[in-house]
């Protein structure tokens, strides 16, 4: 059975060991200034969170880590073709699932209380320690029943597509990489069928049981488009129609990754 937690964390770039701490010795205690935002500190918490809700360590077993440079960029850096990952893509990577539960929840928050999206609040190590355990994305299956990890893997693969920029060639490359990546047989079946299956906004949408799972596909495929490139715009637009998100909702979540740093 694939282990659905540590593949999606093998996705963003988010393993035990594979990025370093931005403040160098993981032992030493954190500056104040730092330990209350930023990527690391949000990440320390958003593992913590994780580990309370059954979702275990970040860098998963079975799985097996990347090897050599695989591990810095995660698999989506690799489906990006060596654009590097999206604005959000550094925080993300530093804490994986946890913390892409934690910007759907401060974006919902945000939203809720009818704050503006522009100067809204980001996402903050407080948040990820206190996150609805609705926004965590073990916590529901998708809709299909399969675990919402895949679906959001699925989300990634399409997005990072709508440009049209991973040819026979590129795909080749990947599928080297993910040899490489020690994973199961299971695994890796499941990621290349993924890459080699059209997957479009209605099968990414159809996944989603809650708004708090359509929120949680919109943010990862927002991290794997440019929104500057038309084809992506229109992508993400369509995504989001089909998500029945509203627009007030989608320039909240939109806000949380634009704000946060980049990989």
């Amino acid at each position: 059975m694939i282990d659905a937690k540590s593949l999606l964390d093998r996705f963003l770039g988010s393993s035990q060991g594979a990025t370093p701490s931005p403040w160098g010795n993981p032992n030493q205690a954190q500056p104040p200034a730092v330990s209350q935002q930023g990527a690391g500190g949000l990440a320390d918490m958003a593992r913590q969170a994780l580990q309370r809700a059954g979702g275990g360590g970040l860098g998963g077993s079975g799985m097996g880590g990347f090897a050599g440079g695989a591990a810095a960029g995660g698999i989506l850096g690799l489906l990006l073709g060596g654009k590097g990952m999206r604005r959000g893509g550094g925080l993300i990577s530093h804490g994986g699932a946890a913390v892409l539960g934690a910007l759907a929840h401060r974006a919902w928050q945000n939203w809720q209380a009818g704050q503006a999206a522009a100067t809204a609040p980001v996402a903050t190590p407080q948040d990820a320690a206190a996150v609805d355990p609705r926004f965590l994305p073990g916590a529901t299956p998708a809709a299909g029943g399969e675990p919402f990890e895949l679906a959001l893997i699925r989300a990634m693969i399409g997005a990072a597509r709508a440009d049209g920029h991973i040819d026979a060639e590129e795909r080749a490359r990947i599928f080297a990489q993910v040899e490489k990546a020690g994973m199961d047989a299971e695994a890796k079946a499941f990621v290349f069928d993924a890459l080699d299956s059209p997957i479009g906004v209605s099968e990414v949408a159809a996944a989603a049981q809650t708004q708090e799972q359509a929120s949680e596909l919109y943010l990862v495929s927002r991290l794997a488009v440019d929104p500057d490139h038309p084809a992506e715009r229109a992508y993400l637009q369509a995504l989001a129609h089909r998500l029945k998100l509203p627009e007030g909702l989608v320039a909240h979540l939109d806000r949380q990754i634009d704000a946060a740093p980049a990989a």
